[in-house]
């Protein structure tokens, strides 16, 4: 059985307190600052702050706990193509568990002492739920390699056949 509670604003979640028993389950609306990011030195901002993620909490037997986070973020910057502002969203939709004697693989490093790091985890479920690059748009064509043109604004932009200068003394050879 679950119980919905209302919207609050949380770093960390003391599960001891909310005494649940095996089987029983809370629905937890929380405010919960996802921080910044930051790919080759660029940072990244991140909104909304704090954003609100929808909780599940689900105790199991054997004293364990079920997790589910779900929630949405927009990561805000430069495009890693062309440099215009981009602003991607990303739904985020995570599980966790932390099954003591389960071994690693049921073991969260999210949960200590019955306390769960909610800003920590939620920061590390959109950092792996974020594109490989972040872009203006999903067809960016980026800048010109020669002149740093935006190829987005100019699709036909060409230089027109580079000869390698190494070869360029072959040019003016004539056969006969």
């Amino acid at each position: 059985m679950f119980y919905p509670e209302s919207m609050a604003r949380t770093d960390t979640l003391d599960l001891g307190r909310m005494r649940l028993t095996s089987g029983e389950g809370r629905q937890l609306e929380l405010e919960v600052d996802l921080g910044s990011f930051s790919f080759a030195g660029t940072p990244y901002s991140v909104t909304p702050q704090p954003a609100p993620v929808a909780l599940d909490i689900s105790r199991m037997t054997h004293g364990g706990y079920a997790f589910r986070a779900r929630f949405g973020a927009t990561l805000s910057g430069p495009c890693m193509r062309c440099l215009e502002p981009a602003a991607p969203s990303t739904e985020v939709d995570v599980r966790e568990v932390d099954q003591p004697g389960g071994g690693d693989e049921l073991d969260s490093p999210y949960l200590v002492d019955e306390e769960l790091d909610v800003v920590s985890w939620a920061h590390d479920a959109l950092g792996l739920a974020l594109p490989a690059q972040v872009l203006c748009r999903p067809d960016c064509r980026g800048l010109c390699a020669e002149c740093g043109a935006n190829l987005n604004e100019d699709p036909e932009h060409t230089h027109g056949p580079q000869i390698d200068p190494r070869w360029a003394e072959l040019d003016k050879l004539t056969f006969e």
